[in-house]
């Protein structure tokens, strides 16, 4: 505190004494103030307990008004003066409506379209030209999907799977699933899971187990359920019959991102994978059973409209679940895509997540429906 604040000259009306006399009620005047001011300065007049027109019934009854700069007297129309009439206050402005904002999708859209063509072109092409190069890319999308998947488990979790084996265990059960069908994608499988055991002895004990379990976790998570792929592949409509496989899981994934993006307001699983809703479900069942009946009608040989209904509610159903368990994996990871190889996509286990668990359900439904080929 500054003098200026404590000594400062009495003004007339608020401190001091005026022309007009002592005011009533008046506070002593900063530290001059002694037992001689005291004797000068009268007596704060007694306040009857009436409360005054206009004042808080409510409150306590007999107090003082003070006046002075830190007590300031109320207008005169709180006391009852009927010339004085009690000011209202301005109205504010209006304050202007916040502009709505228009819903993302939470990628770039023209690069995830653009790179989603070009993957279609490539793999159709090779689909149906010579089934072969369609082996051969299905082993490199697993191989690029397993150095994503074990390159996040070291990186956010310190889990050293071993790549070596299972990029050479997992082209080798691509091939083993075409060549020799399920029972060659087994026994790749199982020598695959052995290779991993075997070449993790290399690296000190600490963490053998759990590195170990995530080897073959990974093993059959990538390249076992994209043996299914292969394995359609062989029978004498293996084209159409795969891209059935890819058509409704495309179209199911397209389903439930339209509906849901227009319409979703009900979660879907919320601590798993907030953007999915219930309404996209909806849209992903009711997309990919109409576009399963007509591929069962018109691709597959022997196939009718309701194996179609049947094969597209499964498809649904089984890329929903894989979605939510790669979403499950990356939120434990703390990541939002696996990889940033596809732009707008992420990775290219982001594109897997869903056509993974989907091939061994079409493969089966398939040799149900309309035999093995």
């Amino acid at each position: 505190m500054n003098e200026s604040s404590w000594g400062a000259p009495p003004q007339a009306g608020y401190w001091g004494p005026s022309e007009q006399g002592p005011v009533q009620g008046a506070a002593p005047a900063g530290p001059a103030y002694d037992a001689h001011d005291a004797q000068q300065t009268r007596p704060m007049p007694i306040v009857p307990d009436v409360p005054a027109h206009g004042g808080d019934q409510d409150g306590d009854r007999g107090a003082a008004r003070l006046g002075g700069p830190l007590f300031r007297e109320p207008p005169a129309a709180s006391y009852g003066d009927p010339s004085q009439k009690p000011q209202e206050p301005m109205p504010s402005a209006p304050q202007p409506a916040p502009a709505p904002q228009k819903k993302s999708a939470g990628r770039d859209l023209g690069s995830a379209i653009g790179v989603g063509v070009g993957l279609g072109a490539v793999i159709v092409a090779s689909l149906f030209v010579v089934k072969a190069v369609f082996v051969g890319v299905i082993a490199v999308a697993v191989v690029v999907g397993l150095w994503e998947l074990t390159s996040r488990l070291e990186e956010r979790k310190g889990i050293k799977a071993p790549l070596v084996p299972l990029a050479l265990g997992g082209a080798a059960m691509i091939v083993a699933g075409y060549v020799r069908g399920a029972e060659g994608a087994w026994v790749a499988m199982a020598l695959t899971a052995l290779a991993v055991l075997v070449w993790r002895m290399t690296e000190p004990p600490e963490g053998y187990l759990k590195d170990v379990t995530a080897g073959v976790f990974a093993a059959f998570y990538v390249p076992f359920l994209a043996t299914f792929v292969a394995m359609m592949l062989t029978a004498d409509d293996g084209p159409r019959r795969v891209l059935t496989f890819l058509l409704l899981t495309v179209v199911s994934d397209t389903g439930a991102y339209a509906i849901g993006w227009r319409f979703g307001r009900h979660k879907l699983a919320p601590r798993i994978s907030p953007g999915k809703t219930r309404e996209g479900l909806f849209g992903a069942v009711s997309f990919a059973m109409a576009a399963g009946a007509l591929c069962m009608q018109f691709l597959i040989e022997d196939g009718t409209w309701w194996q179609g209904l049947l094969l597209g509610l499964a498809v649904a159903a089984s890329a929903t679940l894989g979605d939510l368990g790669e979403s499950m994996i990356k939120r434990d990871l703390g990541i939002k895509d696996m990889g940033t190889l596809l732009p707008g996509h992420g990775g290219i286990m982001d594109r897997l997540d869903s056509l993974l668990p989907t091939a061994p359900v079409v493969w089966l439904l398939l040799v149900i429906f309309v035999g093995s080929g």
